[in-house]
């Protein structure tokens, strides 16, 4: 199948058949309402293009093997509303597929496609979890975050979907637990939120210096989990190329363990990865960053791929 547009890692893998490939990709490349540097329109094709430079293995496999299917860009140029939708829809009809594999006889119950979505902005993630709502139910999926930012605000410049206020929507209008990993900035509303909700997290100051590798999902965290990683969550030392760079992130290993840690406790049903604002347009030749994201994106599916397997096979 021949595409006009980059499809992840097709510099090892072709594009797989839609109903064998378990990881589908969706790129999102929506900015509305970042409040600081901007580029993360340009993110979603930085890491498709950067992941031709990956290697198929990734360190521990070869999560090219349960197939990568890659959609083409959404467009992004309509008003927020119609792009949400459009976002949910997609995303529910990836869950909507069952995953047929070509070397096993049989099926495995409720075994679905992993949607894989590459931001864009965070907002973005808040019309992704309502599909997984719409399908899952909110009381069997949760959110494991990422992130710098609480995304607590009711609202943010005058928007209730602003980046600023996606984990609002998730937690208190569709009902979805929330974890939160590598917090470091917060305003008092988000801190009274927290608070007055009782949303589990662990901030980078706890999570950082002791080198923390375990997530303690609670015994009755929901069964299902979508992880959404916003990049700003990774120290600017190594992620640089995000609207926010906050010190005192997450460093690179941690977050590997952290995401493998996860995914033993859970079933995880999908991801984002969301935030990327691209350096090279301005720093010519300075490509870490989205290497890195691509990377990053390549090891999720990996992690992912890994527990799928000991659970089921």
């Amino acid at each position: 199948m021949e595409t006009t547009y980059p499809i992840f890692l097709g510099s090892e893998f072709e594009q797989g058949k839609e109903s064998h490939s378990l990881f589908h990709v969706l790129s999102v490349p929506y900015e509305a309402t970042v409040s600081y540097g901007g580029g993360t329109s340009k993110g979603p094709r930085a890491i498709l293009d950067a992941s031709y430079q990956l290697e198929a293995y990734d360190g521990l496999g070869f999560p090219g093997e349960d197939g990568f299917f890659t959609y083409p860009p959404i467009d992004c140029s309509r008003p927020r509303e119609e792009v949400f939708a459009h976002i949910t829809t997609d995303v529910r009809g990836v869950l909507q597929r069952p995953h047929v594999f070509s070397t096993i006889e049989g099926s495995i119950p409720d075994y679905r496609k992993i949607p894989v979505i590459l931001g864009g902005e965070h907002s973005i993630t808040y019309p992704i979890l309502q599909a997984f709502v719409a399908e899952f139910g909110a009381e069997k999926i949760g959110v494991v975050q990422f992130d710098a930012h609480a995304d607590l605000r009711d609202a943010y410049e005058g928007s209730p979907f602003s980046h600023a206020s996606v984990m609002r929507r998730i937690h208190q209008d569709l009902g979805v637990q929330i974890f939160q990993l590598g917090v470091r900035a917060l305003c008092p509303e988000e801190i009274f939120y927290r608070q007055d909700k009782g949303v589990l997290s662990i901030d980078a100051r706890d999570l950082v210096p002791t080198l923390l590798r375990e997530v303690p999902l609670p015994e009755d965290f929901p069964p299902y989990v979508f992880i959404t990683f916003d990049l700003d969550g990774l120290d600017p030392s190594i992620m640089p190329a995000t609207g926010t760079p906050v010190p005192g992130g997450i460093g690179w290993y941690q977050a590997l363990d952290l995401v493998a840690s996860v995914t033993r406790q859970r079933r995880v049903v999908g991801f984002d990865v969301v935030e990327l604002a691209p350096l090279s347009s301005v720093l010519p030749g300075f490509v870490a960053p989205e290497f890195l994201a691509a990377d990053l994106t390549h090891k999720i599916m990996g992690s992912v791929s890994r527990s799928l397997q000991a659970k089921f096979f």
